[in-house]
């Protein structure tokens, strides 16, 4: 009779059952988490970043625009027109826009596609009309177009304004260093969870140009799948700007054993990691970056970093990355050092092992941490801090 019963727990069609119960009872937390006054946003960040992330995108239509703290009388405004005569940047968008037939649907039809692709116009213009500090960038329009193909253009017009003044902030200023700097915190996270791979690829000198249009893109110029890019933006939207830049380490990581048996040479590696495999694990990764980001926060690493190099102190509490700035070149030297001066650290096992929090606890830690960032990265382009250190990295050659 045990076995019976076992056998049944464990048939498929439990499975499924058990799947769609969990299905049911996340949405009924999410209705009504955004039926309460006021809304529970935190609980709506840990529905987006927990297992499965918003399910569908009508409950997106409803919970994105929470997660990015957007006024409820903005998202009934009808957009504006946009003049295109004379614009600075209609061309370069009209190129980029031409070149993103991979981003719509296959099969989809080519005159509701290219009637998209002219709302995905409009909407770049819009944003960019309205905020003249920001400047456009190749790939602003993958974000754009996950946008509108989930919500529509009136309420991607207001998604996209406020992302594109807080989170991607850093992508939209004139120069690259922002960009840059965000960068550099990859091999940090990685040397703090398997020093191996980060030393190898410090070796082969491949830099971290590689993970430039995973960062710039929101992943969405380097996954076929469209289910897996709304995934990963349910949950970059609920929690901090820098939660992508996790999840690239997370990839790397991932790939351990390929990049490990790659030669050790610069093209090769780059080549290797530039091509992202599209059947990852997206769930164990999503779990395994937010896992990392309680374990190494911005500001510990951050903090890490003044502890090696005088540095000014910025006064912005609500994003600690803009605090100081993260040399990896200063920390592999003094890693060195203290391997060559320790011969007996040599014994010991080079990948980390990193403490796996509770899972509610996670979830709990992340959506506070992504409550507590009110200006989001938009912080470091109004600070003036030094980037000298930046390496010199040729990312469009």
């Amino acid at each position: 009779m045990s076995t019976a019963r076992i056998d049944r727990a464990s048939s498929p069609m439990n499975g499924r059952q058990d799947g769609e119960t969990r299905r049911k009872r996340k949405i009924a937390d999410i209705t009504q988490a955004l039926n309460v006054d006021p809304v529970d946003v935190a609980t709506l960040r840990r529905m987006a970043i927990s297992e499965g992330g918003l399910l569908t995108d009508e409950i997106r239509c409803q919970v994105w625009p929470r997660l990015l703290n957007i006024p409820p009388h903005l998202l009934d405004q009808e957009p504006e027109k946009v003049e295109r005569d004379n614009n600075k940047d209609y061309n370069q968008v009209l190129l980029d826009v031409q070149r993103s037939l991979r981003r719509f649907p296959p099969g989809m039809p080519d005159e509701q596609r290219e009637g998209l692709q002219e709302e995905l116009i409009d909407i770049i213009l819009r944003v960019l009309q309205r905020n003249p500090q920001l400047h456009y960038y190749q790939g602003y329009h993958d974000i754009v177009v996950t946008f509108l193909l989930v919500v529509g253009e009136r309420l991607a017009t207001v998604l996209v304004e406020k992302l594109s003044t807080h989170h991607l902030r850093d992508f939209m200023d004139p120069t690259m260093d922002n960009t840059k700097h965000i960068l550099n915190y990859l091999m940090p996270i990685i040397e703090r969870v398997n020093p191996e791979v980060q030393d190898f690829m410090q070796q082969a000198e491949v830099g971290t140009v590689f993970a430039l249009s995973w960062l710039i893109t929101w992943f969405g110029h380097v996954l076929s799948d469209f289910r897996h890019v709304v995934r990963l933006y349910d949950f970059f939207l609920a929690c901090h700007p820098l939660m992508p830049i996790y999840f690239a380490a997370v990839i790397v990581l991932h790939r351990e054993e390929e990049v490990l048996d790659c030669e050790c040479d610069m093209a090769m590696v780059h080549h290797l990691l530039s091509q992202i495999p599209q059947d990852l694990p997206y769930e164990t990764l999503i779990s395994r970056a937010g896992d990392l980001f309680v374990q190494f926060p911005p500001s510990e690493l951050a903090r890490e970093a003044a502890a090696h190099e005088s540095m000014a102190t910025s006064t912005f509490k609500d994003f600690e990355l803009a605090s100081t700035q993260q040399r990896p070149d200063i920390v592999l030297r003094r890693r060195r050092r203290q391997k060559q001066a320790s011969p007996e650290s040599s014994t010991l096992s080079p990948v980390m092992t990193v403490a796996q929090p509770s899972t509610a606890r996670r979830f709990v830690r992340l959506a506070v941490m992504g409550l507590t960032v009110a200006l989001g990265a938009a912080a470091l382009a109004v600070v003036n801090t030094a980037l000298e250190w930046a390496p010199k990295l040729d990312l469009f050659p």
